[in-house]
Protein backbone atom coordinates (compact mmCIF):
# COMPACT_ATOMS: atom_id res chain seq x y z
CA UNK A 1 0.00 0.00 0.00
CA UNK A 2 1.56 3.27 -0.86
CA UNK A 3 2.45 5.60 2.25
CA UNK A 4 -0.05 7.65 4.20
CA UNK A 5 -0.34 10.82 3.32
CA UNK A 6 -1.95 12.67 6.67
CA UNK A 7 -1.70 16.31 7.24
CA UNK A 8 1.14 17.59 8.93
CA UNK A 9 -0.64 20.76 10.82
CA UNK A 10 -1.14 19.62 13.65
CA UNK A 11 -4.54 18.75 15.33
CA UNK A 12 -5.77 21.95 17.42
CA UNK A 13 -5.77 21.83 20.60
CA UNK A 14 -8.24 18.99 22.42
CA UNK A 15 -9.20 18.80 25.44
CA UNK A 16 -11.04 15.83 27.24
CA UNK A 17 -11.48 12.08 26.31
CA UNK A 18 -12.14 10.97 22.72
CA UNK A 19 -13.72 7.46 22.05
CA UNK A 20 -13.78 5.46 18.99
CA UNK A 21 -16.05 2.77 18.35
CA UNK A 22 -15.03 0.52 15.76
CA UNK A 23 -11.37 0.52 14.23
CA UNK A 24 -11.42 -1.09 11.10
CA UNK A 25 -9.99 0.19 7.88
CA UNK A 26 -12.15 3.92 8.02
CA UNK A 27 -11.52 3.97 11.98
CA UNK A 28 -8.29 2.54 11.85
CA UNK A 29 -7.50 4.97 9.47
CA UNK A 30 -8.67 8.08 11.50
CA UNK A 31 -7.06 6.73 14.88
CA UNK A 32 -3.60 6.50 12.88
CA UNK A 33 -4.11 10.41 11.41
CA UNK A 34 -5.08 12.04 14.98
CA UNK A 35 -2.08 10.59 16.69
CA UNK A 36 -0.04 11.35 13.57
CA UNK A 37 -1.37 15.07 14.25
CA UNK A 38 -0.50 15.13 18.05
CA UNK A 39 -3.14 13.76 19.33
CA UNK A 40 -1.86 12.05 22.80
CA UNK A 41 -2.49 8.58 22.96
CA UNK A 42 -3.90 8.18 26.32
CA UNK A 43 -6.45 10.77 25.60
CA UNK A 44 -8.23 8.05 23.32
CA UNK A 45 -10.17 4.65 24.21
CA UNK A 46 -11.06 2.07 21.16
CA UNK A 47 -13.82 -0.07 21.65
CA UNK A 48 -13.44 -2.88 18.93
CA UNK A 49 -14.15 -6.73 19.81
CA UNK A 50 -11.65 -7.75 17.14
CA UNK A 51 -9.02 -5.29 17.08
CA UNK A 52 -6.08 -5.47 14.01
CA UNK A 53 -2.71 -5.93 15.36
CA UNK A 54 -1.99 -2.49 14.37
CA UNK A 55 -4.66 -1.62 17.12
CA UNK A 56 -2.76 -3.28 19.52
CA UNK A 57 0.29 -1.77 19.03
CA UNK A 58 -0.95 1.31 19.58
CA UNK A 59 -2.51 0.50 22.44
CA UNK A 60 0.97 -0.41 23.70
CA UNK A 61 1.81 3.50 23.07
CA UNK A 62 -1.13 4.55 25.37
CA UNK A 63 -4.29 3.89 23.55
CA UNK A 64 -6.57 2.41 26.33
CA UNK A 65 -8.27 -0.49 24.37
CA UNK A 66 -11.65 -2.04 25.28
CA UNK A 67 -11.14 -0.26 29.07
CA UNK A 68 -14.02 0.40 31.31
CA UNK A 69 -15.76 4.14 31.02
CA UNK A 70 -14.28 6.50 33.22
CA UNK A 71 -16.32 8.22 35.60
CA UNK A 72 -15.87 11.68 33.40
CA UNK A 73 -17.94 10.99 30.57
CA UNK A 74 -16.30 11.25 27.20
CA UNK A 75 -15.71 14.49 25.10
CA UNK A 76 -15.87 13.15 21.81
CA UNK A 77 -17.39 9.85 20.70
CA UNK A 78 -16.86 8.79 16.86
CA UNK A 79 -18.78 5.44 15.72
CA UNK A 80 -17.47 3.74 13.09
CA UNK A 81 -18.84 0.01 12.84
CA UNK A 82 -20.84 -1.37 10.25
CA UNK A 83 -24.21 -0.44 9.85
CA UNK A 84 -25.93 -3.61 11.06
CA UNK A 85 -24.52 -3.25 14.07
CA UNK A 86 -25.57 0.29 14.84
CA UNK A 87 -28.32 -0.63 17.19
CA UNK A 88 -26.24 -3.44 19.08
CA UNK A 89 -23.49 -0.63 19.19
CA UNK A 90 -25.61 2.70 20.63
CA UNK A 91 -27.19 0.85 22.52
CA UNK A 92 -23.90 -0.14 25.10
CA UNK A 93 -22.80 3.57 24.54
CA UNK A 94 -25.17 5.13 26.74
CA UNK A 95 -22.49 4.77 29.76
CA UNK A 96 -19.76 7.08 27.62
CA UNK A 97 -21.88 9.73 26.93
CA UNK A 98 -23.82 12.64 28.69
CA UNK A 99 -25.70 15.70 26.80
CA UNK A 100 -22.54 17.07 26.33
CA UNK A 101 -20.69 14.39 24.62
CA UNK A 102 -19.78 15.04 20.97
CA UNK A 103 -20.95 12.28 18.82
CA UNK A 104 -19.53 11.81 15.16
CA UNK A 105 -20.97 8.60 13.08
CA UNK A 106 -19.28 7.65 9.84
CA UNK A 107 -22.05 4.95 9.30
CA UNK A 108 -23.08 4.74 5.90
CA UNK A 109 -27.28 5.16 5.90
CA UNK A 110 -27.69 5.79 9.94
CA UNK A 111 -29.83 9.02 9.84
CA UNK A 112 -29.63 11.49 12.47
CA UNK A 113 -32.88 10.50 13.86
CA UNK A 114 -31.79 7.48 14.08
CA UNK A 115 -28.47 8.24 15.91
CA UNK A 116 -30.13 10.51 18.50
CA UNK A 117 -32.43 7.65 19.99
CA UNK A 118 -28.75 6.27 21.10
CA UNK A 119 -27.69 9.03 23.11
CA UNK A 120 -28.87 11.64 25.65
CA UNK A 121 -31.49 13.89 24.92
CA UNK A 122 -29.48 17.02 23.77
CA UNK A 123 -26.47 15.24 22.46
CA UNK A 124 -24.84 17.42 19.77
CA UNK A 125 -24.47 14.63 16.87
CA UNK A 126 -22.41 14.99 13.51
CA UNK A 127 -23.08 12.17 10.79
CA UNK A 128 -19.96 12.19 8.38
CA UNK A 129 -19.50 10.42 4.57
CA UNK A 130 -15.83 9.68 4.57
CA UNK A 131 -14.49 7.63 1.42
CA UNK A 132 -11.88 4.70 1.06
CA UNK A 133 -8.91 7.33 -0.05
CA UNK A 134 -9.18 8.50 3.77
CA UNK A 135 -7.45 5.34 4.52
CA UNK A 136 -4.58 7.04 2.57
CA UNK A 137 -4.92 10.39 3.98
CA UNK A 138 -6.87 11.38 0.70
CA UNK A 139 -10.36 11.11 1.49
CA UNK A 140 -13.49 13.81 0.84
CA UNK A 141 -15.80 13.95 3.58
CA UNK A 142 -19.13 15.75 4.22
CA UNK A 143 -20.94 16.32 7.64
CA UNK A 144 -24.08 16.99 8.48
CA UNK A 145 -24.78 18.18 12.05
CA UNK A 146 -27.84 18.26 14.08
CA UNK A 147 -29.15 21.45 15.98
CA UNK A 148 -27.71 21.28 18.68
CA UNK A 149 -24.04 21.15 17.12
CA UNK A 150 -22.71 24.45 17.29
CA UNK A 151 -19.28 26.25 16.18
CA UNK A 152 -17.24 24.91 18.71
CA UNK A 153 -18.61 21.17 18.34
CA UNK A 154 -18.30 21.45 14.11
CA UNK A 155 -14.77 22.89 14.81
CA UNK A 156 -13.45 19.91 16.58
CA UNK A 157 -15.54 17.88 14.22
CA UNK A 158 -13.87 18.94 11.29
CA UNK A 159 -10.01 18.85 12.78
CA UNK A 160 -11.36 15.32 13.84
CA UNK A 161 -12.47 14.41 10.17
CA UNK A 162 -9.73 16.18 8.67
CA UNK A 163 -7.31 14.23 9.88
CA UNK A 164 -8.02 12.03 6.64
CA UNK A 165 -8.54 14.17 3.76
CA UNK A 166 -10.78 17.38 2.73
CA UNK A 167 -14.04 18.04 4.65
CA UNK A 168 -17.14 20.27 3.47
CA UNK A 169 -20.79 20.93 5.39
CA UNK A 170 -23.97 20.60 4.35
CA UNK A 171 -27.03 22.35 5.60
CA UNK A 172 -29.83 20.01 4.80
CA UNK A 173 -29.02 15.44 5.41
CA UNK A 174 -31.06 14.55 2.62
CA UNK A 175 -27.88 16.05 0.57
CA UNK A 176 -26.22 12.91 2.08
CA UNK A 177 -27.54 11.05 -0.26
CA UNK A 178 -26.13 12.37 -2.96
CA UNK A 179 -23.14 12.85 -1.45
CA UNK A 180 -22.84 9.21 -0.53
CA UNK A 181 -23.53 7.93 -4.76
CA UNK A 182 -20.90 10.77 -5.85
CA UNK A 183 -18.04 10.77 -3.17
CA UNK A 184 -18.54 7.54 -1.22
CA UNK A 185 -19.39 5.08 -4.11
CA UNK A 186 -17.08 7.53 -5.83
CA UNK A 187 -13.97 5.40 -5.86
CA UNK A 188 -15.72 2.23 -6.90
CA UNK A 189 -16.86 4.05 -10.69
CA UNK A 190 -12.99 5.43 -10.81
CA UNK A 191 -11.76 1.67 -10.19
CA UNK A 192 -14.14 0.30 -12.97
CA UNK A 193 -12.97 3.17 -15.30
CA UNK A 194 -9.62 1.49 -14.80
CA UNK A 195 -10.35 -1.89 -15.24
CA UNK A 196 -12.26 -0.84 -18.70
CA UNK A 197 -9.92 1.17 -19.86
CA UNK A 198 -7.31 -2.01 -19.49
CA UNK A 199 -9.48 -3.99 -20.89
CA UNK A 200 -9.46 -1.44 -23.91
CA UNK A 201 -5.81 -1.46 -24.06
CA UNK A 202 -5.65 -5.34 -24.30
CA UNK A 203 -8.27 -5.26 -26.83
CA UNK A 204 -5.93 -3.02 -28.89
CA UNK A 205 -3.09 -5.38 -28.75
CA UNK A 206 -1.58 -4.58 -25.82
CA UNK A 207 -0.12 -6.72 -23.10
CA UNK A 208 -2.09 -7.50 -20.46
CA UNK A 209 0.88 -5.87 -17.68
CA UNK A 210 1.32 -3.12 -19.45
CA UNK A 211 -2.41 -2.13 -20.02
CA UNK A 212 -2.76 -2.54 -16.59
CA UNK A 213 0.12 0.18 -15.79
CA UNK A 214 -0.95 2.44 -18.49
CA UNK A 215 -4.61 2.37 -16.69
CA UNK A 216 -3.55 2.52 -13.27
CA UNK A 217 -0.32 5.91 -13.80
CA UNK A 218 -2.94 7.46 -16.20
CA UNK A 219 -5.63 8.01 -14.17
CA UNK A 220 -3.68 8.45 -10.68
CA UNK A 221 -1.29 11.22 -12.79
CA UNK A 222 -4.86 12.74 -13.87
CA UNK A 223 -5.89 13.06 -10.64
CA UNK A 224 -3.12 14.79 -9.45
CA UNK A 225 -3.22 17.46 -11.71
CA UNK A 226 -6.68 17.87 -11.58
CA UNK A 227 -5.70 18.30 -7.65
CA UNK A 228 -3.34 20.29 -8.25
CA UNK A 229 -4.73 22.61 -11.11
CA UNK A 230 -6.71 26.16 -10.58
CA UNK A 231 -8.71 25.07 -13.49
CA UNK A 232 -12.10 23.00 -13.97
CA UNK A 233 -12.17 19.51 -15.44
CA UNK A 234 -13.60 20.36 -18.27
CA UNK A 235 -11.01 22.86 -19.62
CA UNK A 236 -8.54 20.08 -18.66
CA UNK A 237 -10.05 17.81 -20.69
CA UNK A 238 -10.30 20.67 -23.63
CA UNK A 239 -6.75 21.69 -23.34
CA UNK A 240 -5.66 18.09 -23.88
CA UNK A 241 -8.58 17.67 -26.73
CA UNK A 242 -6.97 18.89 -30.19
CA UNK A 243 -9.45 19.30 -33.30
CA UNK A 244 -9.50 16.45 -35.39
CA UNK A 245 -7.05 13.79 -33.25
CA UNK A 246 -7.20 11.10 -31.28
CA UNK A 247 -8.25 12.08 -28.33
CA UNK A 248 -11.13 14.02 -30.41
CA UNK A 249 -12.37 11.11 -31.99
CA UNK A 250 -12.58 8.76 -28.86
CA UNK A 251 -14.38 11.54 -26.99
CA UNK A 252 -17.18 12.02 -29.83
CA UNK A 253 -18.20 8.25 -28.57
CA UNK A 254 -17.85 9.02 -25.11
CA UNK A 255 -19.97 11.97 -25.14
CA UNK A 256 -22.09 10.88 -27.77
CA UNK A 257 -26.30 9.70 -27.06
CA UNK A 258 -26.22 7.42 -24.31
CA UNK A 259 -22.00 8.17 -23.61
CA UNK A 260 -20.32 8.65 -20.46
CA UNK A 261 -22.33 11.44 -18.96
CA UNK A 262 -25.66 9.74 -19.51
CA UNK A 263 -24.07 6.74 -18.09
CA UNK A 264 -22.88 8.59 -15.14
CA UNK A 265 -26.12 10.56 -14.35
CA UNK A 266 -28.32 7.28 -14.16
CA UNK A 267 -25.28 5.59 -11.81
CA UNK A 268 -25.18 8.55 -9.61
CA UNK A 269 -29.19 8.98 -9.54
CA UNK A 270 -29.95 4.88 -9.12
CA UNK A 271 -27.28 5.20 -5.72
CA UNK A 272 -28.67 8.26 -4.40
CA UNK A 273 -31.74 6.15 -4.53
CA UNK A 274 -30.95 2.84 -2.72
CA UNK A 275 -28.94 5.09 -0.01
CA UNK A 276 -32.54 6.36 0.95
CA UNK A 277 -33.82 3.10 0.63
CA UNK A 278 -31.02 2.37 3.34
CA UNK A 279 -31.55 4.59 5.46
CA UNK A 280 -35.32 4.00 5.72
Amino acid sequence: MAARKTSTRPLAPFKGSLVLVGAGKMGGAMLEGWLARGLRPKAVTVLDLKPSKRIEDLAKRGVALNTAPKKTKASVIVVAVKPQDAASTLASLEQWADASTLVISIMAGRTLAFLKDGFPDGAPIVRAMPNLPASIGRGMTVAVGNRKVGEAQRKIATELLAACGGVEWVNDEKLIDAVTAVSGSGPAYVFLLAEALTAAAVAAGLPAKLAARLARETIAGSGELMLRSPLDAATLRKNVTSPGGTTAAALEVLMGPGGFETLMTTAVAKAARRSRELAG
